[in-house]
């Protein structure tokens, strides 16, 4: 007798989370809930299940101590001595769409439903997000 229930259909909205004044981290595991969709009572851990999530105002979220500073991202070229530094302030300025995406990514399960879920996130640094036609519900965290 079976008694597990599977949720096929669940209906996945859009969900607009506006990240000014928030701290990085403890707004990446709340768009990391949402996106697994473990917010919802019919959450299933091997479906996509989860609502999809736009991000605004990236470039105002809130750093806390000395992470501007002291922390460092660093990728391999896949050249001998290819290792290129680049601290948390320097990614900031240059890009913070990827700071917010790389935090999100790294609360994700690192499988392929992992990669689904996050092609779900839209993060912008503005205010502006092209989504409208979607109606996203927003919601504060």
């Amino acid at each position: 007798m079976k008694k597990t229930k599977f949720f096929n259909d669940v209906e996945r909205k859009w969900v607009l989370i506006d990240a000014k004044d928030q701290t990085l981290g403890r707004l990446a595991t709340r768009v990391a809930r949402i996106l697994q969709g473990k917010t919802k009572a019919q959450y299933t851990p091997n479906l996509l299940c989860g609502d999809k999530v736009i991000v605004i105002n990236a470039k105002q979220v809130k750093i806390t101590g000395k992470k501007l500073q002291d922390k460092e991202f660093d990728r391999y070229t896949g050249y001998p001595g290819g290792i290129r530094v680049i601290t948390l302030h320097a990614l900031m300025e240059k890009n913070p769409k990827k700071v917010m995406y790389m935090a999100v990514r790294g609360m994700l399960p690192k499988t392929m439903l992992g990669k689904l879920m996050l092609r779900g996130l839209r993060i912008y640094s503005d205010d502006k997000h092209e989504q409208i036609a979607q109606k996203p519900v927003a919601i504060s965290v």
